[in-house]
């Protein structure tokens, strides 16, 4: 083992990367679980408070906009002025609501296409979520020529049968290696091996 002197190590510290310098220490599970559930207190408080904050925007934005309505001391002729004048209002607000909506659809469909270029561009396709169904092939025809499909498919009675008295003919060699390695052995099988490949190089 090499000891450097003081400046040197200095020097060598200086040079290398932070990452390094600054070994993380290890935490225990028991704390990791600690910190964890800390973080997750803390998480759903801020997330009570926003919507408490919210609800109270919300709140001020309908005592600004929809005033509480006085029809005390009214003649028929003013309420019906005043519902007329509601009804206007109402009109409105659901025209701009469906414009709004409109516009969110168009943007959710741009973004789609988007996402479908981004991904093309990567050369990555992603597969959706499909769920596996089980569907006979006379339901598949049904559904695709509708009234038309009356006959039905049994894809079963249009399968050839096989015996398997076919199959039993085939006469199968039931031959015992061991008597072929004991023919082989000693000399005598090295001299058939050795014409064998005489015979087949001529």
């Amino acid at each position: 083992m090499v000891i450097l002197p003081a400046d040197c190590q200095r020097a060598l510290i200086s040079k290398m990367p932070e990452n390094v310098q600054e070994r993380k220490s290890k935490i225990s599970a028991s704390r990791k679980l600690m910190l964890k559930s800390l973080m997750v207190a803390k998480a759903k408080e801020e997330l009570e408070q926003e919507s408490l904050v919210k609800e109270e925007e919300k709140q001020k934005y309908l005592a600004e906009k929809a005033a509480p309505l006085n029809t005390t001391g009214l003649s028929l002729a003013q309420l019906q002025d005043l519902c007329r004048s509601l009804h206007a209002k109402i009109d409105v607000v659901d025209e701009e609501r469906y414009d709004i909506e409109a516009k969110v659809m168009l943007n959710t469909r741009e973004i789609k296409d988007l996402n479908i270029k981004v991904l093309d561009l990567r050369g990555k396709f992603k597969r959706p979520n499909l769920r596996r169904v089980r569907v006979s092939a006379d339901a598949i025809l049904r559904s695709l020529l509708g009234s038309k499909h009356k006959v039905s498919m049994d894809l079963r009675a249009n399968l050839k049968s096989v015996k398997k008295d076919d199959t039993e003919k085939r006469p199968v060699e039931d031959s015992d290696w061991r008597k072929n390695v004991e023919a082989m052995s000693g000399m005598e099988g090295r001299k058939k091996m050795f014409d064998a490949a005489k015979g087949s190089a001529q």
